[in-house]
């Protein structure tokens, strides 16, 4: 899988390639699809690092413990 950064580029190049009006119908339904994946997928992603940064800023400065939630338990 690719990192969040080449997600987040790649849903640039297909709102640019939406936005200019000349792709065909069928290519434009294709890229609006996998734009809508990309952009769930990058959204999920940055909740679940939220929800770290959370634990991180309310822990003690002594002992950060990430792991007080299961992140396959975000599927859905």
């Amino acid at each position: 899988m690719k990192n969040f950064e080449e997600r987040l580029e790649r849903l640039e190049t297909i709102a640019e390639e939406l936005r200019d009006g000349t792709t065909p119908i069928d290519q434009a339904s294709s890229l609006f699809e996998e734009g809508v994946k990309l952009a769930r997928s990058l959204e999920k992603e940055l909740r679940h690092l939220e929800r770290r940064i959370e634990i991180l800023v309310n822990q003690p400065p002594e002992d950060p413990v990430l792991d007080l939630f299961d992140p396959a338990d975000e599927d859905g």
